[in-house]
């Protein structure tokens, strides 16, 4: 099929994510994130390492994502992913080619976060994507281990109550984990995390600017919100526990 038969269908959020206004506001980062339908709502797994505890505290319906127009959204988009992969890959670069050319007018840093509700490996899916857009700071939380990425693809290792032995050797390899604590809102995090620094998350979603100079690891600590507020299965840690890792 040639582009010309491609239909067009936007897949990028802009501007509709509180987080990442936060870091258009305080750090001039315009960013664009892709949210599919998580693990196997659409019928398709598009969350390799998902744990009962991710699945259950997932924000998938939170805030815009509670309307249905949203939900339905999201599984088109999943379903345009694993049924014409030429189409999602045309209707993807359209909206980082806007994205871009927004940011370069109004003078901010374009930033792409493909994996707003899911894992998916994209550099391996689209292998090329990245040094096509070599000015757009792609960035990702993942669950996966180990994945070799490109040098402007920045990835956050990210906590569940199965992986704490893979956060360990994530941090010992210099990355990021992002962990989830039960911390009200406006209280602060714990200030440590098995030996490891706590930055706060929640201050903007710019996760490659983490950490300032360069050092760490960090834990990168995340507040329960959502349905994560009610979870009992050891996803969410009490700022008690902070020291817990298994």
């Amino acid at each position: 099929m040639s582009a010309s038969t491609h239909v067009r269908r936007p897949l990028l959020a802009v501007g509709t994510d509180a987080k990442t206004v936060k870091g258009l506001e305080a750090l001039g980062v315009l960013t664009g994130i892709l949210y599919m339908a998580p693990a196997d709502l659409s019928g398709f797994n598009v969350c390799s390492h998902c744990s009962p505890g991710c699945k259950g505290s997932c924000l998938n319906t939170a805030g815009r994502g509670a309307f249905g127009n949203v939900q339905a959204a999201r599984l088109a988009k999943t379903l345009l992913f694993f049924q014409d992969r030429a189409a999602f890959r045309w209707n993807l670069e359209l909206d980082v080619e806007a994205l871009t050319r927004k940011a370069e007018r109004e003078s901010l840093v374009p930033a792409v976060r493909l994996n707003g509700t899911s894992d998916l490996p994209y550099e391996r899916i689209f292998p090329d994507l990245f040094e096509k857009f070599p000015a757009v700071r792609w960035y990702d939380y993942t669950k996966v281990p180990g994945r070799v990425i490109p040098a402007n693809y920045h990835l956050t290792f990210s906590r569940s109550e199965e992986n704490d032995k893979a956060c360990r050797a994530e941090l010992q390899h210099g990355r990021n984990v992002a962990v989830v604590f039960s911390t009200p809102k406006g209280q602060p995090l714990p200030s440590t995390c098995c030996g490891w620094e706590v930055i706060d998350g929640d201050l903007t979603d710019a996760r490659w600017m983490d950490g300032g100079k360069g050092q760490g690891p960090y834990v990168v600590g995340l507040r329960a919100k959502g349905k994560a507020r009610k979870d009992t299965s050891g996803f969410v840690i009490h700022p008690d526990l902070a020291h817990a890792f298994t």
